[in-house]
C-alpha cells in the first residue's frame, strides 16, 4: 500500500493546538482524537480516542516551554501510536527545542540536541517534519528523513506585500545569520548587512559595529529566533545611530522569554514580525507584533509528504510559486 492510499490522521499535543487546528483546517480535514493528562504527581497520561490502525500519522508539537514536559509528551504519544498499529509515525516540530545546543563548546558539554534525535528515533518515529532549525547540521543528527521547512519565505511574502522592501537592507543581527539573511535579501532584491557585536571583556556592554551600508535606509533584521531580545534591542538601536529611517525584526520563532516584550516595546523597532510556531500567550502579543501563520505551510508540506511529491517547491515566495 502507498503512502497516499493509507489513512491520514493529524494528531496535536498541548503545547500549540491553534497551530494544528489551522494545519488541518487548510488540509480541510479533523485533527485526531487524543486527550493528554496529568497524574497528581505529574506523571503525563495519553489516550488515544480513535482507530489508527494503518493510518499515517502526523503529530504536531513544538518542544518550547515548558520544554521537557512537551518532550516527554511527544515521546510517551510516539510509544502510544507505535503501540495502536499507526504503518508511518512523522512527527511536526515547528520548534525544536534544545537545538542551540547542537555541539560541544567546551569540555564536557552534552550534545542535547543529537541526543533528542536518539529519543524520538528510539521510540519509534519514522520521519520528522522541522521549521528553522537553528543548526541545520541537526537534520544530520536523525537516520530518519527530515524535511526541513524555511521561514523566510513566509517573511519575505508579508514585507513584499506591505511594499517594504522599497529601499531596504536586511541586516543579520550575527555573522552566523548571514546565510539566513542573503537568503531573505535575494527574495526581497535588496543588499545585505551585518552587525558585528564585540564584547572588550567580561561585564563590559557589546560594542556594535555594521558591515554594509544602512545609511538612509529602512533595516529588516533577520533572525530563527528571538530568546531575551538583548542583542536585538541593541541591534536596533546601533542601526538607527548609523541613520536607519526605520527598524523591522522578524524571526520564525518568537521564544520570548525573560525580559524580551519589555526590551521590545522599548527598542525604536517599528514592528517585530513572527510566525506562530510557538503558541504565545496574550500578554506576549503587543502591539509593535505581527504574527505570520506557519499552518498553511504545514498542512501543504504534510498533504505533499504524504502523496510522495516533493517539498522544494515551498522554498519559495508565494509570489514566485504563481
Amino acid at each position: 500500500m502507498t503512502n497516499s492510499e493509507r489513512p491520514l490522521k493529524i494528531f496535536a499535543l498541548n503545547s500549540n493546538k491553534p497551530l494544528a487546528e489551522k494545519i488541518a483546517e487548510s488540509m480541510g480535514i479533523e485533527l485526531g482524537k487524543s486527550s493528554v493528562k496529568k497524574f497528581s504527581d505529574g506523571e503525563i497520561q495519553i489516550n488515544i480516542e480513535e482507530s489508527i490502525r494503518g493510518a499515517e500519522v502526523f503529530l504536531v508539537q513544538s518542544t518550547s516551554d515548558p520544554v521537557n514536559d512537551n518532550l516527554m509528551e511527544l515521546l510517551i504519544m510516539v510509544d502510544a501510536l507505535r503501540r495502536a498499529s499507526a504503518s508511518m509515525i512523522n512527527v511536526v516540530i515547528p520548534y525544536y527545542g534544545y537545538a542551540r545546543q547542537d555541539r560541544k563548546a567546551r569540555s564536557r558539554e552534552p550534545i542535547t540536541a543529537k541526543l533528542v534525535a536518539n529519543m524520538l528515533e528510539r521510540a519509534g518515529v519514522d520521519r520528522v517534519l522541522a521549521l528553522d532549525l537553528h543548526a541545520a547540521q541537526i537534520q544530520g543528527f536523525f537516520d530518519i528523513p527530515v524535511d526541513h521547512l524555511m521561514g523566510a519565505p513566509l517573511l519575505a511574502d508579508y514585507f513584499l506585500e506591505q511594499g517594504l522592501n522599497e529601499d531596504a537592507v536586511v541586516v543579520s543581527p550575527d555573522h552566523g545569520g548571514v546565510t539566513r539573511a542573503r537568503k531573505l535579501a535575494e527574495f526581497l532584491k535588496t543588499p545585505i548587512a551585518i552587525i558585528d557585536k564585540r564584547r572588550p571583556k567580561a561585564n563590559v556592554a557589546e560594542v556594535m559595529n555594521i558591515i554594509g551600508d544602512v545609511q538612509g535606509k529602512r533595516a529588516i533584521i533577520i533572525d530563527d529566533m528571538i530568546d531575551t531580545a538583548g542583542t536585538l534591542s541593541l541591534a536596533s538601536q546601533a542601526l538607527i545611530e548609523a541613520g536607519a529611517t526605520e527598524v523591522y525584526a522578524s524571526c520564525t520563532h518568537p521564544v520570548l522569554s525573560g525580559p524580551a516584550i519589555k526590551r521590545i516595546a522599548e527598542s525604536p523597532i517599528k514592528q517585530l514580525i513572527v510566525t506562530d510556531s510557538i503558541n504565545l500567550p496574550e500578554e506576549k502579543q503587543i502591539d509593535k507584533m505581527v504574527q505570520i501563520s506557519v499552518g498553511p505551510l504545514i498542512g501543504d508540506a504534510i498533504t505533499r509528504i504524504h502523496n510522495n511529491e516533493p517539498v522544494s517547491p515551498l522554498f519559495v515566495t508565494r509570489f514566485k510559486r504563481k
